[in-house]
């Protein structure tokens, strides 16, 4: 229905951030072993924003995975004014997020993983309401999704084959 639209990482600055760590233990014959599980974000702050998990034995490896993880799902978010264009809802696994645009000088209204995902964006100023689990890669992921359903008036008045006007008056 609308068009997402996945982005190549060759000429854009991007920063990385750090959303969960756990440690996760697999237990074995020989006793257990021990490795860690990242979930990172990264995005320009300017509209194209990317999430992504990674696991190894060491904290720093399993970050660098995620963050190339996170560059190969890379997509642009549509913005107006530093907000989104609409209200939205998503929900992935046990997490459910609301998101809302705001007017200027509101601020990121949002918590945990749901505002590394929105600043990373490059999202100024959003409501954000998560209901459900509070999983730091479910609520990443869900808000990822509630950005993606997003739709511009550009993107509808294709969809519709009708002009810009029509969109807005009927």
């Amino acid at each position: 229905m609308s068009e997402i639209k996945k982005i190549k990482t060759t000429d854009i600055e991007l920063k990385d951030r750090l959303v969960g760590l756990n440690r996760v233990t697999k237990v074995t014959k020989g006793g257990r072993t021990f490795s860690f599980s990242a979930i990172v974000v990264v995005g320009d702050e300017n509209g194209v924003v990317g999430i992504g998990h990674g696991k190894a034995k060491e904290v720093v490896t399993a970050i660098s995975k995620g963050v190339e993880d996170a560059k190969k799902n890379l997509y642009k978010i549509p913005l107006i004014k530093g907000t989104i264009p609409h209200e939205q809802v998503a929900n992935f696994g046990g997490s459910k997020v609301f998101i809302k645009p705001a007017t200027s000088g509101t601020g990121v209204k949002a918590g945990g993983a749901m505002r590394a995902v929105l600043e990373s964006a490059g999202i100024t100023d959003i409501l954000a309401k998560s209901k459900g689990s509070s999983n730091h890669h479910n609520l990443g992921k869900a808000t990822m999704k509630a950005l993606l359903e997003l739709r511009d008036a550009y993107t509808v008045a294709n969809y519709r084959n009708v002009s810009l006007d029509k969109v807005f008056n009927g």
